[in-house]
């Protein structure tokens, strides 16, 4: 069996599965999740024109974040039509 290399983090949550730490979510918490995970969908596609220095100061602030620009400008409009 191929052994998966962990980030610490990961290495760090396997940790505590083994010790017991974690406690399996009840029903209503998962309906929760499930219902976030439902809103989070992204299932249409948007095309726009932008300004290429907004779209640039973009990129780079999602890469200061770590994460993919196009989930970071999803995630703005997310928040903002909240």
């Amino acid at each position: 069996m191929k052994r998966i290399k962990l980030s610490k983090a990961e290495a760090g949550v396997e940790r505590g599965l083994m010790r017991g730490e974690y406690a399996p979510a009840g029903a209503a918490e998962a309906a929760v999740v499930a219902k976030a995970i439902a809103e989070r969908r992204k299932d249409a596609v948007l095309h726009i024109r932008i300004n290429s220095g907004d779209l640039e100061r973009l990129k780079r602030k999602a890469r200061s974040l770590g994460v993919p620009y196009q989930t970071f400008v999803s995630e703005i409009l997310h928040h903002y039509v909240r």
